[in-house]
Formats: C-alpha cells, structure tokens, sequence
C-alpha cells in the first residue's frame, strides 16, 4: 500500500539553520572539509583521532554524533578557457570523462528532547501513523545546545585537520528548483541542481527511483575487528623499510569505488545510567554463568568493560556503522557486494547485509532524523573504540587552474590543479619560490620541468631555462620561443647592445654592459682601474648617443667596436686621457675576436631573436658549450645579464629561472654567486628560480650551492628514490625530510610517473604526473622519439601539426 512520504516524514521544519524533528530532536549539520588522503602521518592520525574524542566529549546528554560521508562517481569536466593553447586543449579532451569519486562530508549533532522513548526496529516514525510531539522545547534550550556545537567546532578546527561550515536553511531544505541536503539524501540526488523527485520503494531492497540500494551495517559487537586505532596500514604504498597509513575506516570511505554514502552514529547516552545497566546485567550472567560457558564468557566481558570505564575513566557510548550502497545498473548489484564485503573484511570486520531492518536503518538515515535509529541495531562501547570507525579522509583538493600547475591525483588519475608559490605563501606554508626537483635519470624529472614551465608559461610568466641535454626544445618551438644553442654550422649568437622597443639606456643596462666588456677584456685575478671603468662608461654613453643621430647604424658589437676605433680614440685624445689611465689599444686587441672576421664575431652581433626582455620563453642550450674556457663564461654573463633584466623591468609579471642538469657547467663563482643570490631575493620580484638535479652529490659537493639552494627552496620536488632506499638516511639528512616525508617519499612508483611534493616542511603530497600523448611527444626526451618528432614537424609545417599527425598514425596503428 502507498503512503504519501508528507504524512509519515519525520522531518517538520527547518528554522534558524537548524532541523526540527516531529519528536521535537533539533539538529545543526556542518559541512566539514576532512585532510586530503594519502597525506597524514601515523602522530598526525593519532591526533586527529584524539579530537575527535575531545570534541564529541563536550556534547550534552542524549544526544547523537552522525557522520555522513558521501562518495559520488564522477566524471572529470575541464573548465571552459578562452583560447586554450593546442597542448592544453589535448589535455582536456584526453582527461574528459575521467571517472572518480567524488567525496562530501556532514556532521550532523542532534539533540533528543529529555524523556523521549528509544527508538527500535518496530518503533520508528517510519511504522507511525502520526507523529505528535511529547514535549516542547524550553526557552532556554536551543542555546544550551547550540553553545555545545560551538564548542565542538571550535575544538576540532583548532586540531587543524578539519573545517566545519555551519549549513544554511537554504542549505538544509529544498528552493525552488534545489534540493537541500534532506531531499537529496531522500532521493539520492548526485548535485543539488535541478530538483528531482523520486519514488522511495521498500520491499525485498530499498528502491530509489531507479537506483537498487543495498544496506551494510556494522552494529553487532561480534561482527566488529579484534583491534581497532586510528590507522592502519596501506600494503599498496608501503616498503621493506616504511609503513604506509591511512585512516582506520579508509577501505569504507574513498578507497571504495562504488556510489555509496558511509554512515557513521555515535550515541552520547547518560554515562552514569549505562554503567548501572551493564552492572545489573553483569550480576544477572552471574547468577546464570554455572549453567552456560556463554553466559560465564559474557559476564567476564561486562566485567572487564565496567573495570574499564571506572579505572580509564572511559565514556560508554552506543555505536553504529553502515554503507548504503547504490547503483542504476543491476548487474552492478554482486559486483558492489564483493567490494565492500571486501572493504569491511580490511579492517577485519564482517559487513551484514541488512534486509528485514533496512528501512528503518535508512529512514534514519536522514538529516534531522538520526535520533530515530532503531536501538537494538547498535552496540556498546567506549567514545575512544567508536572514533577509531570515523572516515578521516576526503578528496584531494584543487586550485583554479588559471594558477595552478596540473596534475593527477593517485587514486584515479583525476586532474589536480596545484598552487605551489602563491596560496601556500600567503598561508604561511612556505616563505619563498625557490623550487627544487630531484631523480635519478629516467625518473620524468624534465618531462615534470615541461609541465610545469608551461603550465607557468600559460598563467603569463616569462620563462628563461639553462639546459644540457636539449629537453625543452620541442616546448620552445610550440610556443615560438628563443632557442640558443652551438652548433659549428650555427653557431649561439646574442646581442647585449640592440635595445628593444620601449627599452632605453639605464643605469642597470649600463652597467651590465660595462660588467661583460670589463669580463672580456680582463681575466679574473685582474683589477679594474677606476679610470678604465669611467671610460668604459664614457664609451658606452656616447656610442648610443651616435645611434641617436645615425639610426642607419645596426646596434651590436661590430658597430661598438668601430665606435671606439673611429670616434672614441679621438675622444680620448682631445681629453688627453693617457694610456696608463685607459689603453685603448690594448682594449680593441683583446676584444678583436668578437668583431667581423674574428674567431667569435658570431657571439655578440645577432641579427635575430633580439628582443630578450619581452620574450616570454626562452631556452638556452649549453651542452657544447660546457668545456669552453672562453664562449661558456661569456653566454653564462649573458644569461645572468638578461633575466635580471626581466627581473627587474618587468613589474607585476611572474619570471621563471630554471636550470636543468647544468651542474658542472656553472659551478664557476660567478655564477654559483648568482644563484646564491637568486634563491634569496628572486621572490621581491615576484620570479621563481627552479632547479634540478639528477644526484643529491651534485648539491652538497658546492657547500655555497648546498647553503643557498636547499636551504632557500621551500618547494621540494622529488621523484623515485628507491635506489638510494639502503643510503637513504644520507638522502633524508642532506634534504631536511622528516619520517613522514621518507614514508611518502619511498612509496612514489616511478612507473605511474608519480612524484613527492614538500612545501615548507609542512605539507607533504604525492600525485602522478600523466601526460595526453600531444604533451608526450612535445616534452619526450627520448632520443629516438625526439628525433622522429622533429622530423614530423619539418614534414608537416610546424610542431602542432607534426605531431598531431603523429598522434594520429599511432593511434590507428
């Protein structure tokens, strides 16, 4: 027979953001945002779990803690950009539809009119034909219970782990066209919008519209684990040498991969009142124990939970655990059976599949309604065992994308969007930019250096990159970069003296000038004059002031030098400036191979790729250039010259230096100086220096690049390390990482391109780093691959093409 759900609903209102049940129960629900998985420590567990118990410990008499916990399949939706890059838009379409699961957590605290009967299995609104109120709420009340809410929220925001946000009545109940919170647990409703109504079926299942629910309940002390904390260990992430954890109850919440909501009730009862109960009910097993061991074994347990409680001063409170799983499938139905009679069987537990008690166990199951829970399905025990069973974990969390850089997280591959420089500075997290990314060659190190530079490239940043190796040059030909590079048929060409449009002639171009002619002109154990340093000054002056008034004049090291040959010695002369003061002969010989003709005229006459400050990718390739006394210290000046430039000029921009297994090659004092420099200051200038290596050895064998570098990188990235696993306390020491850190460090799988993240020492992460192929092929750096490549690239007429087309025969083959 029908029933109209308005006549038996135990719900009767929703006022000043709290739930009003017919029994007169008033209930406030928080919305709480629970420590993403996978990120909490075994101490960090064990606090959490302490929390709890304080908090719950501050909640009056009859009342009752429900946890809700809902888990969602989802599927993946990118954002809508406007104009997205070609490799950003391959992305999207690979990710779209990812299927994940989607967590949101309640916490609803009820408070139960004083003399309201218990609810039972044949006693519940859901039998009711009326539902009648036996007392009213006094005036005084409602405050009472809500400055014990208070209280417990502000006990478990202070824990640090968790934030609760009190729920509105639009929140609660249903608008127009939007469910609340209790329709859409009513009608199992995945988003609030639009509204839908639904059938609610109880028969041989619970039937919801078209979804067939089932119900599995922990609410027998005999069906409950022998052992039971606030962790437990994940064999998947764990090592020989390190244990993984994750909370207790995990297998129940996001670790199970069905649509189902975990609900979790703790019973706050008159302490006093159930000690008196379980005492009368321990003299009655005594007086039957001669007859039956069970009775004898039974009475023992009273005893020792009643020496318990007096001795520990323990609070008996009742509890009870249930999954409602559901799905619009039925050939689903036995494959969510198996998963979580398999969740349960984890924490060593056997799940009951409820059928006879179901509608009860789900009626109450509504906000609002948890004081109407069937008594005889729950079971005894302490506040301490009951939280062990709470879920602790939720989603990882996302950034906008506009100022994150993408990853995936490790549960379902589903695209996480990480701030590592701006968020986590202003919480306090870290104190500067400075990013260092560690692994062994083949561990991803460059293609993790690919996305991040273009997803930073993407968000507006200029991003200058010193490579060996040639990794970035498929990303800098996509983005119509400036690649350097020697070659003997092409050989690496700048030109400090052309002045881009806007630019003009300060002081601090000035000045990097003079510091690159003092460098060619003088060795390092040599002094500069202050009379040589003016007239450098002098020359440089009055050789812009000639391209002023000569703008057929091309700026560059040959017309700078003709310059001082024609003009500037005459100049000297008519001021009778001596050759002890300024020689310039010997000047013009030194710097003679830098002019046309000369062994290195190339160096600093460019014709092309001339505007350096405003272009906003630039890669700089040393690997030929390593061993060369001369060209190397020259292109490192220039380097330096250029991004401080940027760093500089360009105000309210974000710069971006990265340095990629360049180790030996600038390990010089000039340029250690600089990066010393670099790690300390870049962030007053909003720039980010990034640097990466393939050994730790490369770090600590330079004690100035060991002090600044590690020291001053709050932003640590690092990828396998299990072959350092046996020297692994060297690796630890040398980088600061706490046990924690080692724990996730040494659970990163080198095969799902996963990496640890350290920011500040304070959060630590781990997410998978996977790429669409588009993004593949443009990072790759392989060399056959590369190779292939850029062979379809020149086929084909530009790199999206090529390897669009690549793409594509790969994808049919």
């Amino acid at each position: 027979m029908e029933k109209k759900l308005e006549k038996i609903f135990p719900i009767m209102g929703v006022e000043h953001d709290c739930i009003l049940s017919g029994q007169g129960d008033i209930t406030v629900v928080y919305k709480t945002e629970l420590p993403e998985i996978f990120t909490l420590s075994d101490t960090e567990y064990e606090a959490f779990h302490h929390a709890w118990i304080k908090a719950i410990r501050l909640l009056p008499k009859h009342s009752v803690f429900h946890k809700q916990d809902w888990y969602m399949r989802s599927a993946y939706t990118p954002l809508k950009t406007e104009q997205p890059s070609y490799l950003q838009h391959a992305a999207d379409q690979h990710f779209k539809g990812r299927e994940y699961i989607a967590h949101t957590c309640y916490i609803a605290i009820t408070k139960k009119p004083d003399g309201r009967k218990p609810s039972s299995s044949m006693f519940s609104s859901l039998l009711r034909r009326s539902i009648v109120p036996e007392q009213t709420l006094k005036a005084d009340a409602l405050k009472l219970f809500l400055d014990s809410c208070g209280q417990f929220k502000r006990i478990m925001e202070d824990s640090g782990f968790v934030k609760l946000q009190r729920l509105t009545n639009a929140e609660l109940s249903s608008q127009h066209r939007k469910a609340g919170l209790i329709e859409r647990y009513c009608f199992l409703l995945e988003n609030p919008e639009p509204m839908t109504i639904k059938d609610i079926e109880f028969g041989d299942s619970i039937k919801v519209g078209q979804q067939q629910c089932q119900l599995y309940t922990l609410g027998d002390a005999a069906d409950l684990p022998s052992l039971c904390g606030s962790r437990i260990n994940y064999d998947k992430f764990s090592t020989d040498k390190t244990k993984f954890s994750v909370g207790f109850a995990a297998s129940l919440g996001q670790l199970l991969s069905c649509n189902h909501i975990y609900n979790q009730y703790i019973f706050i009862g008159d302490g006093q009142k159930t000690l008196q109960r379980l005492e009368t009910k321990r003299l009655r097993l005594q007086s039957l124990s001669a007859y039956s061991r069970e009775n004898a074994i039974a009475r023992d347990a009273t005893n020792d939970f009643l020496n318990e409680a007096i001795s520990e001063q323990r609070l008996p409170v009742k509890a009870h655990y249930n999954i409602l799983a559901w799905t619009d499938e039925p050939e689903e139905i036995k494959e969510i059976r198996n998963r979580v009679s398999t969740a349960f069987a984890q924490l060593d537990a056997v799940a009951k599949q409820e059928t006879a008690g179901a509608p009860q166990i789900f009626w109450a199951g509504i906000p609002g309604n948890s004081a109407d829970f069937p008594e005889n399905d729950t079971f005894d025990t302490f506040l301490e065992q009951a939280t062990c069973f709470l879920n602790c974990e939720g989603e990882p969390k996302s950034a906008p994308p506009h100022q994150g850089i993408r990853l995936c997280e490790r549960l379902s591959s589903k695209p996480i969007f990480l701030d590592l420089y701006d968020s986590v500075r202003e919480a306090g997290v870290t104190s500067n930019m400075g990013t260092l990314i560690v692994g062994a060659s083949g561990t991803g190190k460059s293609m993790l250096a690919n996305t991040m530079l273009h997803s930073l490239y993407n968000q507006g940043a200029h991003c200058v990159t010193i490579d060996i190796g040639g990794s970035y040059r498929g990303l800098c030909s996509m983005l119509g970069g400036y690649y350097f590079t020697y070659e003997e048929h092409d050989p690496i060409k700048f030109n400090p003296f052309y002045l881009s449009e806007g630019e003009m002639l300060d002081t601090e171009k000035k000045e990097s000038l003079k510091s690159l002619l003092v460098a060619l002109w003088k060795q390092e154990n040599e002094s500069v004059y202050r009379s040589e340093y003016v007239a450098l000054s002098n020359a440089l002056s009055g050789y812009f002031l000639f391209l002023e008034t000569n703008p057929q004049v091309f700026p560059c090291f040959n017309t700078f030098y003709e310059y001082l040959l024609n003009e500037y010695q005459g100049i000297l002369k008519s001021h009778n400036v001596k050759d002890r003061d300024f020689d310039l002969n010997n000047f013009l010989y030194v710097l003679r191979p830098y002019y046309k003709d000369g062994e290195f005229d190339f160096l600093l006459n460019a014709t092309e790729n001339l505007n350096l400050l405003h272009q906003r990718f630039i890669v700089i390739e040393l690997d030929n250039l390593a061993g060369h006394p001369v060209l190397f210290s020259v292109v490192t000046l220039l380097i330096t010259e250029a991004f401080i430039s940027k760093m500089r000029k360009l105000k309210g921009l974000r710069k971006v230096l990265t340095i990629d297994e360049a180790w030996k090659a600038i390990m010089n004092a000039g340029m250690a100086g600089f990066m010393q420099y670099a790690v300390k200051t870049f962030r007053k200038f909003n720039a980010i220096p990034n640097i990466i290596t393939q050994e730790i050895d490369d770090l600590i064998s330079s004690p100035i690049i060991k002090e600044a570098i590690i020291n001053n990188c709050d932003v640590k990235i690092l990828l396998d390390m299990r072959k350092f696993m046996n020297k692994f306390d060297k690796v630890q020491d040398t980088l600061g990482l706490s046990e924690k850190a080692k724990s996730m460090l040494l659970s990163v799988n080198k095969d799902q391109r996963e990496v640890f993240i350290d920011l500040g020492g304070q959060v630590q992460k781990v997410y998978k780093n996977e790429l669409c192929p588009q993004e593949y092929y443009a990072f790759t750096t392989e060399g056959k691959e590369r190779v292939m490549v850029m062979e379809y690239a020149e086929r084909y007429g530009s790199m999206e093409k090529g390897i669009e087309r690549l793409v594509g025969e790969l994808n049919s083959n």
